[in-house]
């Protein structure tokens, strides 16, 4: 193996690592949930880039969740659950659950179509902790099942 040929591999290998490392610290340490039902065409959008939708796949905070015509059901580690519709699409913008410690947080943005919630621990344990976002309004959770249709303006 020559000395160029040796350089550009261990390049390619230092480029991957950097590349995995700063994708899984912009995604945080652990998943917040996992895809449950899944049906026709839906995707994860990260920072790294937009992703197809699979069953069992987790989710991170900073997740978007966009249907085409498919629809998506998720349960979050608190046992939130939330689907979309078809032509929907959401951001998981905060998701923090560690009972032991007292922090919680959750903040759903709405960004179009049609989505249903059911609140878990977090709103139980602490209301004021969870905000639900819509382009025309926020909504405070008290413990709650909600049908939202974001529609076009």
């Amino acid at each position: 193996m020559s000395y160029v040929t040796h350089i550009r591999s261990v390049s390619a290998i230092v480029a991957a690592l950097v590349v995995s490392t700063t994708t899984a610290a912009a995604q945080g340490s652990s998943p917040v949930g996992r895809i449950k039902v899944l049906s026709g065409s839906a995707f994860i959008v990260r920072a790294s880039g937009v992703v197809p939708a699979q069953l069992g796949q987790p989710l991170f905070e900073a997740d978007g969740i966009r249907t085409a015509d498919g629809r998506v059901g998720f349960t979050l580690n608190d046992d939130t659950r939330l689907s979309l519709g078809a032509n929907s699409e959401i951001r998981l913008e905060r998701f923090e659950y560690a009972p032991g410690e007292g922090r919680f947080a959750f903040l759903l943005r709405i960004v179009s179509g049609v989505t249903t919630y059911i609140s878990g621990r977090i709103a139980r344990l602490s209301s004021d902790s969870v905000r639900i976002e819509t382009p025309a309004a926020i909504i405070g959770v008290r413990g709650a099942h909600l049908a939202i249709d974001v529609g076009t303006p």
